[in-house]
């Protein structure tokens, strides 16, 4: 009897099936129910070829091999933790709700059966879970337990999130400088160095910010099993002369993230900022140079997240090109910079500087070789349409995937959820991969003063 109270009861609203398929997996050895109104709710949104649409689907095929699977249904259908999964049908329970509340809304179905089961099972903490904020702010009202879903969190704290740089001060630096090796490199010094334990280890491919100016920067190239690391000079983009595409550095983040971007070591180079900072235009232009200055890739492909992502463009006139331009507004602005006079918009012929423009919602199923990938406001990307785009990814191809978690504009997703941080996140200490945050805003000197006081 002792086990049986330890187990809870979590209720789940129909917002958790369609953000994780799988969400049913996720609650160990607890019981999970199932209102009948959120299967009703999943039937009207089951058809088409969108992301939520296929989340549906996917969640309809395991509950119907749950269901399949179990000969009574009353008695719950076992789940992999321990757990059992029951549908609700209970129509009666919405005698149960206040009359403020109208009984002929789903949200309000769902908290009328979380109110009979808190009733009729007190012996057992019942929990309902939704990413409705105002179905939770309901629910607490009325006296309900409810959380919002977290399993699909990448991190628990934003603040771990790697910046891609590490500041030292001078005295960490010279006591580093005892076992400095220091060797002649093409592009300048490489060091070598025991890293102190007081301090976190530089991500592979991050920075390390000397003291003084703030362009002594250096790159974190290996760690050793020692506890050594082999550090080297990054390439200076601040010279009119070193311009990329006409572009030069304006402050260190840039020339961090110039480094990443121009290193065809990498598969993948991940850039957090504010508005402003130059994450699109330093990604277009180092694009520009590579694909058809250097010939290292046969294109740019140029996409971003719509919100919700995945929805039919058809409803649209023009072409695709034409039916993404509202979407595509900042890549307009700065390929007009780059660009110059040549350049009359998305509808324009962009073939001549090997320049694409696509629907992420057609990424499924298409493989991208040799190609400069540029993934414009990821934050509005949960993780599965992020793993769908990398995956995508064929030999001899580039992924820079740009986004600013201070502007999420799609249902249900948070810093601490989106594809944009797992992106970060889990690619964060690969050998081929890149990441920096940049800080500082150079759109202009009032975009700037806005970012700090608005």
């Amino acid at each position: 009897m002792a086990a049986e109270e330890k187990r809870k009861i979590y209720v789940l609203d129909t917002n958790v099936l369609i953000h994780d398929p799988q969400a049913i997996k996720r609650f160990d050895e607890h019981d999970v129910v199932l209102p009948i109104v959120v299967l009703e709710e999943m039937d009207k949104v089951k058809r088409g070829f969108d992301e939520l649409a296929r989340n549906v689907r996917e969640a309809s095929r395991y509950l119907d091999a749950l269901s399949e699977g179990s000969d009574d249904l009353s008695a719950g259908c076992p789940l992999p933790g321990g757990g059992r999964l029951f549908f609700e049908l209970n129509h009666r329970a919405l005698d149960i709700l206040p009359e403020a509340l109208a009984k002929g809304t789903g949200d309000n179905r769902i908290i009328a059966v979380t109110m009979s089961l808190q009733k009729e099972r007190a012996d057992r903490e019942v929990i309902l879970i939704s990413k409705d904020i105002n179905l939770r702010i309901k629910a607490r009202a009325l006296g309900l337990v409810t959380e919002d879903y977290r399993s699909d969190q990448v991190v628990d704290d934003i603040d771990v999130l790697p910046t891609g740089s590490v500041a030292l001060d001078s005295d960490t630096w010279n006591a580093m400088g005892e076992d400095m090796q220091v060797e002649d490199g093409a592009e300048g010094c490489h060091y070598r160095l025991r890293w102190p334990e007081s301090l976190p280890m530089p991500h592979l491919n991050g920075f390390v910010e000397l003291p003084g100016k703030k362009e002594l920067m250096l790159r974190c190239v290996a760690h050793e099993e020692d506890g050594f690391v082999q550090l080297h000079e990054t390439h200076s983009y601040y010279s009119k002369r070193n311009a990329v595409w006409g572009i030069r550095a304006r402050n260190p983040g840039q020339n961090l993230a110039m480094n990443l971007l121009m290193d065809d070591s990498l598969d993948m180079v991940t850039l957090l900022g504010q508005a402003g900072t130059g994450k699109t235009l330093l990604a277009l232009a180092c694009g520009l140079h590579q694909c058809m200055e250097l010939g290292l890739y046969d294109r740019i492909l140029v996409t971003r997240a719509t919100v919700p992502m995945g929805q039919d463009i058809g409803y649209l006139p023009g072409t695709e090109k034409e039916k993404l331009e509202p979407w595509m507004g900042a890549m307009n602005d700065n390929l007009s910079l780059l660009l110059g006079d040549e350049y009359e918009g998305l509808g324009s012929e962009l073939s001549q500087f090997k320049i694409e423009v696509a629907a992420l919602s057609f990424a499924r199923g298409r493989t991208f070789t040799k190609t400069w990938l540029i993934v414009d406001e990821a934050q509005n990307l949960t993780p599965h349409q992020m793993k769908t785009i990398i995956t995508r990814m064929g030999e001899g191809s580039k992924i820079i995937i740009l986004g600013n978690n201070a502007q999420i504009d799609t249902p249900y997703l948070t810093a601490h959820t989106n594809g944009l941080t797992m992106a970060v996140m889990r690619f964060g200490n690969w050998l081929h991969a890149g990441h920096i945050t940049l800080s500082e805003s150079e759109r202009s000197r009032l975009a700037a003063y806005a970012v700090e006081v608005m």
